[in-house]
């Protein structure tokens, strides 16, 4: 049988003889199925397509792991290395031989989590590599998880994952959404793991939080609001979201824009004059 992969978002599906007929993932209103419809893939395929994994350093204790060509949404996952245990954010959907020795060389993984369930990727196939590590979803999003498994651990509020990573649930874009603080991230000052809980702009200073990146659908000011409750109590110098980074300064980043959303979308900013 076949352990099916969504072409679209690359959530991993149970291992059967033929595909599932839909993606519950793609069909929510979160996201979209393409115009050229519903596709499957699996690992065989990726890699017979010639996609390959990099691993790439990206600070002290921190790699990024990214697939090429692109894959699905085109997360960059990241490996979280410390003296207590490594966790695996957010797993790409594509894994092969040569990337599993180099994260062996790393010293494996012992946890795996995601921000929410469009990034969860094959993490369930990561966990059978390293010796069954626990997959940490938010109990709030359990009706999204696609391949049920034994190593599926249910988390909420806040929780300590590993010593000095701990996850925390915030809310918006799903009900589990999250982040993880490192608290000796960014040279001991800290940072923030946001996935799409908090999406890093394009000009690498501001965020924003949506209820759906590709359809435009924007979140209330109560969300806004409960994303920086949960995370104002937390210091960090850096954040990295699926796709990009802020090196220095995020937490005033953070909060800036999240004030200023909330005050869009509560109509508290004046109208542009006529020029």
């Amino acid at each position: 049988m076949t352990i099916w992969i969504c072409a679209t978002c690359g959530i991993e599906h149970p291992d059967t003889e033929a595909p599932p007929s839909s993606c519950a993932i793609c069909l929510d209103a979160r996201q979209y199925v393409p115009a050229t419809g519903q596709r499957w893939t699996h690992q065989l395929e990726l890699s017979a397509d010639g996609h390959r994994m990099h691993v790439e350093p990206l600070e002290p204790g921190l790699h990024g792991l990214s697939v090429s060509p692109r894959l699905a949404i085109g997360q960059r996952g990241l490996l979280v290395c410390t003296d207590e245990g490594n966790l695996l954010w957010e797993p790409p959907g594509y894994l092969d031989e040569e990337t599993l020795a180099a994260v062996q060389e790393l010293g494996g993984v012992d946890a795996i989590s995601a921000s929410h369930p469009h990034l969860t990727g094959a993490s369930i196939q990561w966990s059978h590599a390293f010796n069954r590590a626990p997959v940490w979803v938010a109990s709030a999003d359990r009706a999204w998880i696609r391949r049920p498994d034994p190593v599926i651990e249910l988390w909420s509020g806040v929780h300590e994952v590993l010593p000095g990573l701990t996850m925390i649930q915030c809310g918006g874009h799903f009900a589990g959404s999250s982040v993880v603080h490192w608290a000796t991230g960014a040279a001991g000052k800290g940072t923030m793991l946001s996935g799409d809980t908090i999406q890093i702009g394009a000009d690498r200073a501001s965020v924003s939080a949506m209820r759906s990146y590709p359809n435009n659908i924007p979140l209330p000011a109560r969300s806004i609001r409960r994303i920086l409750e949960a995370t104002t109590a937390y210091d960090y110098d850096r954040i990295y979201s699926a796709f990009a980074v802020i090196e220095q300064g995020a937490k005033p980043v953070v909060e800036s824009s999240l004030s200023r959303y909330m005050d869009w979308v509560q109509g508290n900013v004046p109208d542009e004059p006529d020029r």
